[in-house]
């Protein structure tokens, strides 16, 4: 199934915020210079035992304290993929400098996307059931894990009381919450929404479930050569967990207050691989697809693209059916867009990854500099385009392209603008 939006009398959204909880830092200063001097966030597991794994490295964030940003009782009631949800919430709310004592709280919303929940507060208390018994789960755990419990803690705790909803399309998700947060505002339904993704699921069994499907990278040397994206000797992606938030504004309301306008989101497109439960198609065909409904949706044409943020998860799989896909729905324009993967730093934040990825892009734009692809070294015939190996590049951007593609064949993709274009 295709969907996009062409209507001409659309409200326009603009970003107004950014937040992240990341491997890279709590700030997004911190986090955007990481990835523009090309330093990584993977490092060694610290959150599960990793003992009987073929690798035990991860994106984690470090000294991760919720506290800092909720009540530490309310934190207690969350897993910890709400608890970074809501952190990152917090501060991207800040950066926005909305004054809710002006607002109307019942005109704002909430969107944000997932993969697996509270996977490891679900591995935590099925350990309880089978050494304790079923009476001594904690009595949280059911609103712990629920996947829809990041939207709903956010609307909860900032008293966000408009649309609310959860996108949870495996790795597509953080980047179609934000489409569908974007899609929201332009039908009126709300002013102002939280959109973003998060991800927690760092866990024995998490490890376990990818790495017997072989998606995991089996890397042993130094974790930060371990993500690869489109680089030959690449052998799977990284687990990462994390969290991005965007401030989405209609056009009109982030102009009544005077806010600071970060850039535009003018294209959205979504679409299914209809191909296989986990495997993208080899063609490229779904992803493709998905570009040209949101370079359709933007108005715009495939030359007008100056930038794409691969989804470029490292896996021998996707990195070669992404390049079909830029190939099949740039033609020529392929060969000269920089493409590059935050993911080679971050590792991949599954649910979260198109969020945090959006910050970067955000950050792309307002400062005219491409981060690069780490550890991108050995070249692939079957990945032969740019994708700016290991230095950052400087570059104008007027619009770009995020992709996130996911398992069950969602295919996710935004184009943010420069506002000021």
């Amino acid at each position: 199934m295709e969907s996009s939006n062409n209507v001409t009398d659309k409200k326009r959204v603009v970003v107004t915020g950014l937040g992240v909880m990341s491997p890279l830092g709590e700030t997004v200063n911190q986090y955007w210079d990481s990835l523009k001097n090309s330093k990584s966030g993977i490092s060694n597991i610290t959150l599960c035992d990793t003992s009987g794994f073929p690798s035990a490295i991860a994106g984690e964030v470090s000294g991760f304290d919720p506290g800092q940003y909720i009540n530490p009782k309310e934190a207690r009631r969350m897993a910890r993929f709400s608890q970074l949800a809501v952190s990152a919430a917090s501060t991207a709310l800040e950066d926005s400098k909305l004054d809710f004592n002006k607002e109307n709280l019942e005109r704002f919303g909430v969107v944000m996307g997932n993969g697996n929940g509270g996977l490891p507060t679900t591995e935590e208390n099925a350990e309880i059931l089978f050494s304790r018994g079923g009476m001594k789960i904690n009595p949280f755990f059911i609103p712990m894990i629920l996947p829809n419990m990041a939207a709903a803690q956010i609307s909860r705790v900032f008293g966000i009381k408009g649309y609310s909803s959860t996108v949870i399309t495996a790795c597509a998700a953080g980047n179609q919450a934000i489409g569908e947060a974007t899609e929201v505002i332009r039908r009126g339904t709300s002013d102002v929404v939280i959109a973003g993704g998060t991800e927690a699921g760092i866990s024995r069994i998490g490890l376990g479930g990818f790495h017997v499907i072989k998606a995991l990278s089996r890397f042993s040397g130094d974790p930060t050569l371990a993500s690869k994206p489109f680089d030959a000797d690449r052998d799977g992606f990284v687990p990462a967990e994390g969290a991005g938030v965007l401030i989405l504004e209609s056009l009109e309301h982030a102009v009544a207050r005077g806010a600071e306008i970060k850039a535009e989101i003018v294209g959205y497109g979504i679409t299914s691989d209809a191909f296989h439960p986990v495997q993208p198609d080899d063609t490229g065909d779904g992803a493709s697809r998905a570009i040209k409904l949101a370079i359709s949706d933007a108005n715009i044409s495939p030359t007008d693209l100056d930038y794409i943020n691969a989804h470029g998860t490292s896996t021998p799989l996707n990195d070669a059916s992404e390049t079909k896909a830029i190939k099949k729905a740039l033609g020529d324009h392929a060969y000269k867009i920089p493409i590059s993967s935050t993911k080679s730093m971050i590792g991949h934040v599954l649910g979260g990854a198109g969020a945090i990825e959006g910050v970067a892009v955000v950050k792309s734009i307002q400062e005219s500099i491409i981060h690069p692809t780490v550890n991108q070294n050995v070249a692939d015939p079957q990945c032969d385009l740019n994708y700016v190996p290991n230095v950052k590049l400087d570059k104008k951007i007027n619009f770009a392209l995020s992709n996130n593609f996911g398992f069950g064949g969602q295919n996710a993709c935004v184009i943010f603008a420069d506002f000021n274009r």
